[in-house]
């Protein structure tokens, strides 16, 4: 009998008999935000980072699988046979719309990518694992990634066992001065820096975005240091100020020291899970012939997921082609939307918060994406997170779940993605009234009357 009263079995296990990354507060951090939302379903919730639903319907996923079998049928010249196998039968691992997310990479981000360097994957997460699971050949191989970060990479990292080296992010995205000190402190260390993740494009959770001098200037130190970057792009498209969007750091990169990882989950639906890495850079084999490190990629996923499945694939792949392959003619609705909704939170905000008075509550002003970080005079952790989803009706995510160690303890980040205008005013009004009470002030003029 154990100190909970459970009764264990003989083959019943204990954690020290599993992997150590399942005690890491990463792993955790999902299910938990996930069972607090459970428990109050009818909180406003300004937590998830799901794209907007608004503009889904199901009658769209059979036209999408009808423009796909035509594509294959007009442009690939297959028969009723080979269609047919081609959405039942397994597929290659690498994927079966490549060419595809070739064109769109071409249309949308100007660059010129190889359909074979290209592996399909189930959702971005399997890109992470497969890349990190590819570069990790001994204990002594880090990984250095943005802190805050997306804790899918933390995630992803520890179920290979490799390290993640935190690098502090500023106000421009990344603490560059920060990166070389710690690439130095992990050789110093004995340990091999291998690969720098980051968001350069409205990052989760921050929201922050890297400047033009800046991708150039992390470029060079990749050559310097012998590093490659694995650069994520799932907001790239939702810019809120007009303009022209800055190049991916991919586009940039001369000297392939790129990875790039895509998604479709924010631009065409997660229920498909369709993400994807471009991978060409070239591997040198012992008997002196070279592949692509694509190719050693969709070994790995092979073991993995055996393949993306065709169908979803199949979906994904209409849509792309229902748009001339551009995934930003495909989200035009969305772009607007999110624009929208970023700007509604921000103004609230400094409705209910006006600059210059004393209530100690601040925020960034991201350019773009899903996230906004506000900073409040108390402790907004888990007890804060339950306490106000209990008494005041509203969700948010800690900060403090973004980072490897200490860090974010006073914040808490706000995601646009998901409320209307109407969810964003009342959002935002429970919200004041559980900063007043937690930071003994008096309730924002915006919602005294409540």
């Amino acid at each position: 009998m154990n100190t909970s009263g459970v009764e264990l079995m003989a083959a019943d296990l204990s954690t020290d008999r599993l992997h150590a990354a399942l005690g890491d507060p990463a792993l955790a951090s999902m299910n938990f935000l996930n069972e607090v939302a459970g428990r109050f379903p009818e909180a406003i919730s300004l937590a998830p980072g799901r794209p907007s639903e608004d503009y889904y319907d199901v009658e769209d996923l059979p036209r999408y699988l009808r423009r796909f079998c035509d594509h294959l049928a007009a442009e690939k010249g297959a028969d009723a046979a080979s269609v047919r196998r081609t959405l039942f039968q397994y597929g290659r691992a690498k994927g079966l719309i490549n060419d595809l997310l070739a064109r769109h990479l071409a249309r949308d981000e100007g660059l010129d990518v190889d359909p074979e360097s290209v592996v399909v994957t189930v959702g971005c997460q399997e890109a992470m694992v497969v890349a990190l699971r590819a570069l990790r050949t001994d204990e002594h191989d880090v990984v250095l990634t943005v802190s805050p970060g997306y804790v899918g990479l933390t995630g992803a990292a520890r179920m290979v066992d490799m390290p993640v080296w935190p690098v502090r992010e500023d106000e421009g995205g990344i603490d560059l001065g920060d990166l070389v000190d710690q690439l130095e402190a992990v050789r110093a260390a004995g340990k091999r820096p291998r690969a720098f993740y980051l968001v350069p494009d409205f990052a989760n959770p921050s929201g922050a975005r890297l400047d033009l001098v800046a991708r150039h200037e992390l470029l060079a130190i990749a050559a310097q240091y012998d590093l490659l970057i694995l650069e994520d792009n799932p907001y790239g498209l939702f810019q809120a100020v007009d303009g022209e969007r800055l190049p991916t750091l991919k586009a940039l990169d001369t000297g392939r020291r790129v990875l790039y990882l895509g998604s479709l989950s924010k631009t065409c639906f997660p229920g498909a899970r369709i993400g994807f890495v471009v991978a060409d850079q070239r591997v040198l084999a012992p008997d002196g012939g070279i592949t692509l490190l694509a190719d050693e990629l969709s070994k790995i996923k092979s073991m993995l997921t055996v393949n993306t499945p065709p169908v979803a694939q199949a979906i994904a792949g209409g849509k792309l082609l229902e748009h001339d392959c551009s995934l930003v003619e495909a989200n035009a609705r969305e772009i607007l939307l999110y624009r929208r909704n970023l700007h509604l939170v921000l103004d609230g905000l400094a409705r209910r918060f006006p600059h210059g008075e004393d209530h100690g509550v601040s925020w960034n002003t991201p350019s773009g994406g899903f996230f906004v970080v506000v900073t409040v005079p108390f402790a907004a952790d888990d007890a804060a997170l339950e306490y106000g989803a209990d008494k005041y009706g509203v969700l948010w995510t800690p900060m403090s779940h973004f980072y490897g160690g200490r860090g974010g303890e006073n914040q808490l980040r706000l995601s646009v993605s998901v409320v209307s205008p109407e969810e964003i005013e009342a959002g935002l009004d429970r919200l004041a009234m559980l900063i007043a009470d937690l930071s003994g002030t008096e309730m924002p003029a915006e919602t005294s009357a409540l």
